[in-house]
């Protein structure tokens, strides 16, 4: 809720007809009472703020400011205080935070955006391909991550689980390549597996098992044949995963890892964590009314997708209390995006050329511990998309047993699967699912809750240039400020 307006009356010495621009300041730093005050109010009044809804820590008022250049300051619990974050000079009163409102002709020179918004975005940077970004405040950041968080604090995995459905569960001692059958005929990438002697879940096989398997088959010297692929178990493959892992990921992790799960009335934000922590696309909601665990019942397989739909699904018509949402992502730091001259990338985006070898994309898939890559042509353009999960098309009339990875190409694995029925990760038949880089982080949101949509490639408006990437896990850590 906003606190009433500061008008002309209380000090903004708008003259008849002058153009004034409602502009929102933010005091996100806690205080019991927190007051405003600035040249605007000829630092003669103290304006109260108001505590957001939902988020005690956090205090705003919209003030109408006339363009030029203002300097302003809170005052918290009876003492003077300036927003260290936000541009700020040191002037006769002490250190006071600054900000600069345009007119229709005038130009912001020499000031940086602030703690703040503007309604009409007639506060610029001073960069001029800035200027129809509108910038986050600090204050809407930590709002709206408070906001997410209590949420999802607040619900439990138990709401996850659909009216109907089924969840496939693999035995440990079912050959593998039966299993790679399985989860290619289910449509599925990835299933839960029961071992009958312990009487209990004990991991899970993904598609990341299948890459290695086949790597694995194609390396010499290798220990497994394709002929033992035939009665070779899914436990006797587990078992020798740490060899392999170590061999090719390089990550050494210890095998058997135990195997990740929740229960029912785990909240959802336990279980996001749960599935970013561990790297992986979703965990088993188990259930057991017995205080040892035993007699287990799988109820569903939880995943951010899922925990997504559930934020959207709240706030679809409260948009306005999650002031990011409507922050074009090119704006926040999210995701993986083509490297540019002059800036620098913590996350650079790999891709493929549809003549690349399958050999060369699974190895960049586990080197590079990613879940998809795009597939561009020569002007890097997208074309289409590999993702770990395509990996199982490969069962198709065992495929697997009658090419060597280093010469299909990533076009013909691609192609294995085109007569088969819309894999896991399309939506409405379409495998790649595109945004564009001025698209609100609220309208990408809503496209990664459908089901089986991992992540959204950013491209070029006309040229379908490919620009970067955005997955399920980069929302989260972005939402839950990891």
């Amino acid at each position: 809720m906003f606190s009433s307006t500061l008008d002309n009356s209380r000090g903004n010495s708008a003259a008849a007809g002058q153009v004034v621009t409602p502009t929102r300041f933010v005091w996100p730093y806690g205080g019991r009472r927190v007051y405003l005050s600035g040249s605007f109010t000829r630092w003669t009044e103290h304006v109260p703020m108001s505590p957001i809804e939902g988020c005690a820590t956090v205090f705003q008022v919209i003030c109408n400011l006339t363009p030029g250049y203002h300097q302003y300051k809170f005052f918290v619990d009876g003492e003077w205080r300036h927003d260290e974050h936000q541009p700020f000079v040191t002037a006769n009163g002490g250190v006071v935070n600054t900000i600069f409102i345009t007119g229709p002709d005038m130009v912001a020179t020499g000031f940086n955006s602030s703690n703040m918004d503007v309604d009409d975005f007639s506060q610029r940077a001073a960069d001029p391909s800035q200027e129809s970004i509108p910038r986050m405040s600090g204050g809407d950041l930590e709002m709206s991550r408070h906001r997410i968080s209590a949420l999802l604090s607040n619900r439990t995995a138990y709401e996850l689980l659909p009216e109907s459905g089924k969840v496939i569960a693999l035995d440990v001692n079912l050959p593998v390549k039966q299993a790679f059958h399985i989860l290619y005929e289910q449509g599925i990438p990835l299933a839960p597996l029961w071992d009958f002697g312990k009487g209990q879940f004990v991991g899970v096989l993904g598609p990341l098992d299948f890459i290695l398997i086949l790597r694995e088959l194609g390396t010499h010297g290798s220990n497994l044949t394709e002929e033992e692929l035939e009665t070779h178990t899914i436990a006797a493959w587990k078992e020798g995963k740490a060899h392999i892992s170590r061999q090719y990921d390089g990550i050494g992790r210890q095998y058997p890892r135990p195997l990740v799960q929740v229960g029912p009335y785990d909240n959802l934000k336990d279980v996001a964590l749960k599935i970013l922590q561990n790297k992986v696309a979703a965990v088993p909601v188990i259930y057991s009314s017995l205080q040892d665990g035993s007699y287990p019942q799988l109820l569903h397989l939880a995943s951010l997708s899922g925990i997504l739909k559930c934020i959207c699904r709240y706030f679809r018509h409260s948009s306005s209390s999650l002031p990011i949402l409507q922050q074009p992502i090119c704006s926040i730091p999210l995701g993986s995006w083509v490297h540019r001259i002059g800036e620098s990338s913590s996350k650079p985006l790999a891709t493929l050329r549809p003549n690349a070898s399958l050999g060369s994309a699974l190895s960049l898939l586990v080197q590079a511990q990613v879940s998809s890559i795009p597939v561009v042509d020569d002007n890097d353009s997208l074309i289409d998309i590999y993702s770990r999960s395509d990996i199982t098309a490969l069962a198709k009339d065992k495929a697997y047993a009658q090419i060597h990875l280093d010469d299909m190409t990533v076009h013909q694995a691609l192609q294995l699967g085109q007569d088969a029925s819309p894999p896991y990760g399309s939506l409405n038949g379409q495998r790649c699912q595109m945004c564009l880089r001025s698209d609100s982080l609220g309208k990408v949101m809503e496209r990664l809750a459908n089901p089986g949509v991992r992540r959204l490639v950013i491209v070029e408006a006309g040229s379908k240039r490919v620009e970067g990437i955005i997955s399920l896990s980069d929302v989260f850590r972005f939402l839950l400020g990891l």
